[in-house]
């Protein structure tokens, strides 16, 4: 059975999805990168703080957005769905 054509309106829908990781992404970096900043002002280090902070802005950023996309069962890859039926005699259905 073949789903319906995606509407338009379905498409964006789905896009808003990578719009806000890219966001959040972004926005990691720029928020430790002026925390770095702000840091390197009351410190005197001059560009220590704002290094650490846009590669941990980057780095956290990273990990939120593969977070939240892996968490996605659309995201995932068929072959990992389909994990654990393979190679079975009975086609995966123990216990029936």
């Amino acid at each position: 059975m073949t789903s319906p054509p995606e509407t338009p309106e379905q498409s964006i829908g789905k896009g808003y999805k990578y719009l806000t990781a890219g966001l959040r992404f972004a926005g990691g970096i720029v928020v430790f990168l002026f925390a770095g900043l702000l840091l390197d002002g009351w410190l005197h280090t001059t560009p220590l703080f704002l290094l650490v902070g846009t590669f941990a802005g980057a780095g956290l950023g990273f990990v939120s957005v593969y977070r939240e996309l892996i968490a996605d069962p659309a995201n995932r890859p068929t072959w990992k769905r389909d994990r654990g039926t393979e190679g079975r005699r009975d086609g995966g259905t123990e216990g029936q």
